[in-house]
């Protein structure tokens, strides 16, 4: 998910750098030309907006200290997968300043969470609706063709016959005909 915000980021012309604990993924950010920052520390200090996508406690209550000031911090996972906010109401006055915007103040530093931290991709109750039935479906067309046991080891692609049928499927049963 990660890779994907940043790239259409990086469309829109924003200034993107990134940072993953996994060399493999920062070498690959490296390779579609994003910067990469050398450690949490570095990127926290200079980032205006910290977008976590890890699903694995990106921000501990200690890198909360590490924030550029006047900083924003988005997630796009729960809140209890990406940040470690247990603490904060302890250590932060918690100001609301706007609908789904608290302001976080320490001392005389303070960053803004969004959100209170859940993810702002269903900031409005949103889902991803009836297309998640689309891939439950292959995933089970998926394990329908890997039951049978006639497919090697490795990663396999939806026939495009099966894909086809799925839509079709889905289509006939959520597209509203009568507009």
């Amino acid at each position: 998910m990660g890779s994907s915000i940043a790239r259409l980021l990086h469309a829109k012309g924003v200034p993107v750098t990134v940072y993953d604990i996994d060399p493999v993924r920062g070498t690959r950010a490296l390779s579609q030309g994003f910067p990469v920052a050398a450690s949490l520390e570095a990127a926290l200090e200079r980032a205006d907006v910290t977008i976590c996508a890890t699903g694995a406690k990106a921000l501990g209550h200690q890198d909360l200290a590490l924030l550029k000031d006047g900083s924003f911090v988005a997630s796009v996972t729960s809140a209890e997968d990406e940040l470690d906010l247990e603490r904060l109401p302890q250590t932060h006055t918690l100001t609301p300043v706007g609908e789904h915007i608290t302001r976080c103040t320490s001392g005389d530093r303070h960053f803004y969470l969004c959100n209170e931290g859940n993810a702002v991709n269903f900031l409005h109750g949103a889902s991803v609706g009836p297309f998640i039935f689309l891939v439950q479906a292959e995933i089970l067309a998926g394990l329908s063709a890997l039951s049978r046991g006639d497919l090697a080891p490795g990663l396999h692609e939806m026939p495009a016959r099966d894909r086809a049928a799925i839509a079709a499927t889905w289509l006939t049963h959520f597209n509203d005909r009568t507009s």
